[in-house]
């Protein structure tokens, strides 16, 4: 289980990256995002009000820049990379929030990709 304070907020930043594969995301797919998030079972360990402050920032940072904001994203998330299982369990976090809306698009594919290669993982061994 992922308890660290630095830790927590890595599968949020990269679900938020995400979300806003394409640059933007509409206030329905946000708040779908929102409360996949909050209903997470590994999530559900770390403090709301933390994980929104984090989603928030993220998606913020993404919105303003989305380039850079997902290289901020991407430098978080590259924190596990010494940890194989945490790793793999931001990567599958993630996949199910790029599915949150029920289209798993090649974009988000594109952003989930990204992540592994941040973490050192192959992106094949999540059918990426």
């Amino acid at each position: 289980m992922v308890r660290s304070r630095t830790r927590r907020g890595r599968p949020v930043a990269v679900g938020v990256g995400n979300a806003a594969a394409d640059g933007k995301i509409d206030p329905s797919e946000r708040q779908r995002v929102a409360q996949l998030i909050f209903s997470n079972e590994v999530l559900q360990n770390f403090p709301a009000e933390d994980l929104q402050r984090r989603f928030d920032d993220n998606l913020n940072k993404l919105t303003a820049d989305f380039d850079f904001g997902k290289v901020s994203v991407l430098q978080e998330i590259a924190k596990t990379k010494k940890k194989p299982a945490e790793a793999r369990a931001v990567i599958q976090i993630v996949i199910v929030i790029g599915g949150v809306d029920g289209d798993f698009d090649a974009t988000e594919r594109a952003v989930v990709r990204d992540a592994c290669f941040a973490l050192g993982l192959p992106p094949h061994e999540f059918d990426l």
